[in-house]
């Protein structure tokens, strides 16, 4: 964004326990601290940030986080509104536990912005069908950087012997094996992943089912399930892997991405190793990155939490490689062509340039 004609961008931001911040690389960054407290038995945040920019000395167009949990969020709105500085919400324009309360009160907040940013296509339709200006709404289609990605299977596939080794070591060169990457929450249901691997192994007696991951508790539960199915040989916990050139010969030996339930970005993190993906046809639980897959040509969609149904899906996949590798090569087609950090920057851009108008 830093680098579009025009645009001087300047990002505040707060730090989050236990996630480190990137360095600001080709912009500016300034530090704010963020309030953290409780109300209601539910997170509540007070960024003093969004309240100090929204001057005209700070700001000629300012972009915030379209979260409620953030009680400085609306009073920015309004002073926003008072001092003439365009606002662009940023957000997903939904909850995965949708409440009519919630729904109101996010749009009350959505009228006081200038322009609204979608992470999706089909969330900015329905607010277009629902009578909002269809001016006022834009889409960035989340999107991965694939370029550490691309360079990490550079590495690994310019050293075929060393990854064939590789393979050998971990001895997933013996059976087909199912990834999964992400942070082991009770939401992703692995529960579900774990009892289909059971089921497979009948099948597939070599089978290795790969999850990467931080989250303790969530670990010792799923390793206690495995065991008390007789499939603890065939389920591996590696713990977090961040490093992308680590993580690469996991992904270059896998036949197919499994995500059984809220997945989002990994979507696109699978896509960009040409992994076929299979989750749950429950789209509306899903993060806004579900858009990118398409039934039958990148992925496939099953029952939402019924182990059997995730079982049969998964069975069809390793049962025919090529077609496994043709979804995977149209997935990998996906994030090159439509789901880019280009196409997202675009669209923020137009959110920007749109404001700019506005501002009288």
């Amino acid at each position: 964004m830093a680098r579009r004609d025009g645009i001087d961008l300047t990002v505040v931001y707060a730090q989050a326990p236990g996630i480190p911040n990137v360095a600001a690389d080709g912009f500016d960054a300034l530090a704010s601290p963020i309030s953290r407290g409780r109300l209601l038995g539910r997170p509540v945040y007070w960024h003093g940030a969004q309240w100090r920019f929204t001057t005209r000395s700070r700001s000629d167009v300012l972009i915030l986080s379209w979260d409620l949990h953030y009680a400085s969020l609306v009073p920015s709105l309004l002073r926003a509104r008072w001092a003439g500085v365009p606002t662009i919400l940023w957000g997903h324009g939904y909850s995965k536990n949708e409440a009519a309360w919630r729904r109101r009160l996010r749009e009350r907040a959505g009228r006081l912005g200038t322009a609204l940013l979608f992470y999706n296509r089909a969330t900015a339709g329905r607010y277009r069908d629902d009578g909002w200006d269809p001016d006022r709404l834009f889409v960035a289609p989340n999107s991965l950087d694939q370029m550490p990605i691309r360079a990490a299977i550079t590495h690994w596939r310019d050293r075929p012997d060393r990854l064939q080794q590789f393979r050998e070591q971990q001895g997933l060169d013996r059976g087909p094996v199912i990834m999964f990457v992400s942070r082991l929450d009770p939401a992703n249901r692995l529960d579900l992943l774990v009892r289909a691997t059971g089921e497979l192994a009948a099948k597939h007696p070599q089978i290795q089912t790969v999850i990467v991951g931080e989250g303790d508790q969530e670990r010792s539960r799923l390793a206690s399930l495995a065991d008390s199915i007789g499939v603890s040989q065939s389920v591996r916990f590696l713990g977090p892997i961040y490093d992308e050139q680590d993580l690469a010969p996991w992904f270059l030996s896998a036949d197919v991405f499994c995500y059984p339930a809220n997945i989002g970005l990994s979507l696109l993190h699978a896509f960009g190793y040409g992994l076929p993906v299979v989750t749950s046809r429950n789209t509306e639980k899903h993060n806004p990155e579900i858009e990118a897959l398409e039934d039958g040509v990148n992925g496939l969609l099953y029952e939402d939490g019924d182990a059997s149904a995730l079982t049969q899906t998964l069975g069809t996949l390793l049962a025919s490689p090529d077609r496994a590798r043709a979804m995977g090569q149209a997935g990998l087609r996906t994030v090159t062509q439509k789901y880019t950090v280009e196409r997202m920057v675009d669209g923020m851009e137009a959110a920007i340039r749109y404001c700019t108008l506005q501002r009288g």
